[in-house]
């Protein structure tokens, strides 16, 4: 088959880019010829070029015609659509809160795929019936994230490991709570200015790890006890008691429902239990492998290119009326968007903001010696670097 997969980036090396490396390259070991298609390459087009995948981001570069759409991200994946008439589709639905990730509803796209049950809820928010959504949870690559030796009796080492996480106000309650069960505490991603590809020898070196989504469960199958966390909140570390109610929510946003609090992550470190977080390794490999999801997606692939071919199409005119549709829900969104930014530009000039302004300083300023300047005489402002690394990003 030749698939063609969208998505709005392949430059860095976050969740969904990540995602469509993995799966363009697992596609063509099976005998199969993907295509890759963004508007911004960068890094992560340079691997999959480098893996004999065929990149572009212009479609008039396109040789011939692909037989199935593998759509990420609605403005990319209905230029594939327009360009490419008569192609059937499927949508993969990997937030439940991002813009881009809107489900675009329209005829072609036979099957829409939701990576965590949040995204089969934004979908059928979408009118679309439950009949044509199917959920495959996220996958993590085991050639790549192999086992490390057994986790100690006591944490020794912690990372963050987080595309977002920088700013003291995450990270220094954090390092307090860290310091204080005497473990060592460092900061890995692009907001940290670590930017490798080769996290999975990073993780490894971890008895604990601080992430949510695709970087969690990568940091599971090595072996490491993983608290949920992000910049939106924390959650609770993983252990079997949970691990199969946070998998379909994807270790992600939903996951985080407590502030970043010393006290909260002192909880959380509390928890630690080597043998327990073993077991949750084994659960993660035995579920989480990309070999299983891949087979899913190509049997998706197949059943939708049969049920196209078999089914009578409404054709152009079905195509337009959905594109227009579109592009009304579109309009409505930019409307709001302007209508918030010149809310937003009239507060940023009133007299309430300027003291919420002087309010945040002032709270700031006080909060830094409690949690900072007393946690640890590192620099605040420029975490400890452990190797050049950068998570994977929930979109």
């Amino acid at each position: 088959m030749r698939v063609l997969i969208t998505n709005n980036t392949l430059a860095d090396r976050a969740g969904t880019e990540l995602y469509v490396r993995d799966l363009a390259i697992g596609l063509a070991k099976r005998g199969h010829t993907p295509f890759a298609y963004s508007t911004r390459l960068g890094g992560v087009a340079d691997e999959l070029r480098a893996h004999g995948v065929a990149v572009m981001d212009d479609l008039e570069k396109f040789p011939g015609l692909p037989d199935l759409i593998h759509g990420h991200h609605h403005l990319d994946t209905m230029t594939a659509l327009m360009k490419f008439t008569g192609v059937p589709a499927i949508y993969v639905c990997h937030g439940s809160e991002p813009w881009e990730e809107m489900p675009p509803v329209f005829p072609r796209i036979r099957r829409y795929i939701a990576v965590d049950h949040p995204c089969r809820e934004r979908i059928l928010n979408q009118s679309i019936p439950g009949e044509r959504i199917r959920v495959i949870l996220n996958f993590v690559d085991l050639d790549r994230f192999k086992p490390r030796e057994s986790l100690p009796p006591r944490p020794r080492r912690a990372l963050i490991f987080s595309n977002r996480m920088c700013e003291p106000a995450q990270v220094d309650p954090i390092r307090a709570a860290c310091q204080r069960a005497g473990i060592q505490l460092d900061v890995a991603g692009r907001n940290a200015g670590n930017v490798s590809e080769k996290a999975e020898h990073l993780l490894g070196r971890y008895d604990i790890v601080f992430a949510k989504a695709r970087a969690a469960l990568e940091a599971m199958a090595v072996g490491a006890a993983v608290i949920t966390c992000d910049v939106a909140g924390v959650g609770p570390m993983v252990t079997m008691r949970n691990v199969q109610s946070l998998r379909p929510l994807k270790f992600g946003i939903k996951c985080l429902r407590n502030p970043i609090t010393a006290t909260v992550i002192a909880h959380e470190l509390a928890s630690y239990d080597p043998e327990d977080a073993a077991q949750v390794t084994n659960f993660i490999r035995s579920d989480a492998g990309c070999d299983r999801v891949f087979e899913q997606l190509i049997d998706v692939y197949q059943g939708v290119i049969s049920e196209y071919q078999n089914a009578s199409n409404p054709g152009v005119a079905a195509d337009n009326a959905a594109l227009a549709g579109y592009l009304r829900q579109l309009a409505d969104q930019f409307h709001s968007l302007e209508s918030d930014r010149s809310e937003l530009k009239m507060l940023q000039h009133s007299r309430s903001w300027r003291l919420f302004s002087k309010y945040t300083a002032i709270r700031h300023s006080l909060m830094l010696p409690a949690f900072g300047r007393s946690a640890s005489s590192a620099p605040t402002r420029k975490p400890a670097r452990p190797d050049s690394a950068i998570a994977p990003e929930e979109p």
